[in-house]
């Protein structure tokens, strides 16, 4: 079985340079309306995880949270977070680089058993 979520090297390249600036840093898996879900770069405290907040995994030393019902709603996808150019309009860490973080899914080779 293979990990749910991993990232590119872009992806991990720009993780490596926020680690450099912030220290420790996290992603939360937004609930977007209009872009959809945006994965969004922050600093611990910066968003007071919920009880309903579950930890996906991690990518380049950096946890991966967002919502127990996203996180079943998701189950069959394969999520990799990547960079795109330009600003994604919110708080994440990178606003401001030229670059934002994107989520790309596909369904999973190899879904979860039942």
């Amino acid at each position: 079985m293979t990990d749910q979520l991993c990232a590119t090297d872009a992806a991990l390249a720009l993780i490596g340079q926020l680690q450099a600036r912030h220290g420790a840093i996290y992603f939360y898996l937004s609930h977007g309306c209009c872009d959809g879900s945006a994965p969004m770069c922050l600093a611990p405290g910066e968003l007071p995880l919920g009880p309903n907040d579950v930890q996906l995994g991690a990518v380049g030393g950096a946890a991966f949270w967002l919502s127990q019902n996203q996180r079943q709603y998701l189950a069959n996808l394969q999520l990799t977070l990547d960079v795109a150019p330009g600003s994604n309009g919110n708080f994440s860490l990178e606003d401001g680089s030229g670059q934002r973080f994107v989520l790309q899914m596909q369904l999973r080779a190899d879904p979860p058993a039942a």
